[in-house]
């Protein structure tokens, strides 16, 4: 899962960094308003943490970029002001929750995993697809009923696959979900083919099954089709750009 933290101080941001990578999201930085904005309206987040009190602009306004170029993302107000009109005036253009600093790191986090299963899962703590069975907030995988062992980015991978049911994911928007403005400095996307196909091929040797689409030239899509069978060499070699 990816969080974008909009904040100005740079200790507190820097904490609440440093706490959510622990507990196993890929977080992304922004100090200000006009990075805030700039960062929305380029990437995709499940979830932003957004301080009101920014000092070139009030975080309520980048609640309404947000909602103009991802309605489907999280949000959480950050903000040092318990105000009753300020935590109305954010609910009411669409953000999530309301955070008043000082606050419990451990409550953040249970209010983003909270936040992130209704948007993502309706409010399940399981997700379950064919024979695919994934627990977001242990990290964990099942396939046919056996653990299956995956690395951080497979299981962002998979994750981010079957949130976006029937939707073809380009590589471009595979590489920068795994690895956010990062991506951007890649003039390859091999490590997402290499992902792709280490995926894909663990499932299918538990289920046989093909769950992955490959659309030329366009990129992938996830669908849970009948199963078939596993006895074929190597079905996922690399593909080529």
């Amino acid at each position: 899962m990816k969080i974008l933290i909009i904040e100005d101080e740079p200790l507190l941001s820097e904490t609440i960094v440093s706490f959510l990578k622990k507990e196993g999201y890929r977080t992304e930085q922004a100090g200000s308003f006009d990075q805030g904005r700039e960062k929305v309206n380029i990437y995709e987040y499940d979830c932003v943490l957004v301080d009101i009190g920014l000092p070139d602009g009030n975080g309520l306004g980048l609640i309404r970029e947000i909602k103009k170029c991802h309605p489907e993302t999280g949000i959480i107000i950050l903000s040092a002001k318990n105000s009753l009109d300020d935590k109305v005036s954010g609910l009411d253009l669409g953000a999530d929750d309301y955070l008043t600093k000082p606050f419990h790191l451990s409550e953040l986090n249970s209010r983003i995993k909270s936040l992130l299963r209704r948007r993502k899962f309706d409010g399940q703590k399981e997700y379950t697809v064919g024979r695919i069975r994934i627990i977001p907030e242990n990290r964990q995988v099942f396939v046919a009923e056996e653990a299956l062992a995956v690395t951080k980015k497979e299981f962002d991978l998979l994750l981010y696959f079957v949130t976006n049911p029937g939707r073809v994911l380009t590589k471009e928007s595979i590489a920068e979900h795994l690895w956010g403005d990062f991506a951007d400095n890649s003039d390859t996307f091999n490590f997402v083919y290499s992902h792709i196909k280490n995926l894909k091929r663990k499932i299918f040797e538990k289920t046989g099954t093909e769950y992955f689409r490959n659309v030329y030239g366009s990129g992938y899509f996830f669908e849970c089709p009948r199963e078939t069978a596993a006895n074929v060499d190597d079905p996922y070699p690399v593909e080529k750009s």
